[in-house]
Parts: C-alpha cells; sequence; structure tokens
C-alpha cells in the first residue's frame, strides 16, 4: 500500500456540539481537515496553525494519506496499518472519506511509526 505523508502539523479540537463551525477554520485552504459532528461534540482536524489560543485542542500530530481511491468491498486496509503500528506502541486517531482513509499520529512517534510501516511492507512517499 502506498502512504503519503502531509508536510503540515495538526491538531484535533474539541468544541461543544451545539458550536457553529468557527470562522477561524479556513475551509478553502489546506491540504486536509475535517469536520465530525455528534451529538456530543464538534470535533476538527486542522494544521496546527489554524488553531486560536483557548480552544481545546491535541496538538503535534502528522498525517499519513493512503493512496487511493480504495473500493469500499476492500478489508483490512485500516488493520495493515494499525497492527505494525500498535505493535511499536504507535497511538493512531483515524479518519474515513469517500475515496481513501488517513492517519493522524503523535509527532513524538512518527520516525518509529514510518519504520514499522515499511518492515510491513508499505511504501511510504514524502511530499
Amino acid at each position: 500500500m502506498v502512504i503519503s505523508v502531509l508536510n503540515e502539523s495538526f491538531g484535533i479540537c474539541r468544541l461543544e456540539s451545539g458550536n457553529k463551525v468557527p470562522k477561524w477554520l479556513k475551509q478553502e485552504e489546506g491540504p486536509f481537515y475535517s469536520l465530525t459532528r455528534t451529538s456530543e461534540e464538534l470535533s476538527i482536524v486542522c494544521p496546527v496553525e489554524w488553531i486560536p489560543d483557548g480552544i481545546e485542542a491535541e496538538r503535534g500530530w502528522r498525517c499519513l494519506k493512503v493512496e487511493g481511491p480504495l473500493d469500499f468491498g476492500e478489508v483490512g486496509i485500516l488493520l495493515s496499518l494499525a497492527k505494525p503500528l500498535a505493535d511499536v506502541d504507535v497511538s493512531i486517531f483515524a479518519l474515513s472519506t469517500y475515496d481513501t482513509d488517513y492517519l493522524l499520529l503523535k509527532e513524538k512517534d512518527f520516525d518509529r511509526a514510518i519504520k514499522a510501516l515499511e518492515r510491513a511492507g508499505h511504501e511510504i512517499e514524502f511530499e
């Protein structure tokens, strides 16, 4: 599987579920951002430099993109990524789109994660 590394540092933000999409989210810029609303929260993943002070956020994440598009019938894609990372104690935050999957992992774990994915047979491409 080919995995691209996005260059930016990302943050994962938590806002209350009733909040509107914030104006600071630069919706037409950037290589990747994600909004997810549930009855409990509004989660935003975006480049860390977009996040203003005072926002509840976990900063310092790197993003890996599985090159797609992936077929909905394919089985085990996330497992093939998560298992080698779990084996080296790297926690992930996974997101999926219509075409592909994204994994976020802490910057402190980045080098170890890349080595583990390469050992598992994945091809890593740096942008």
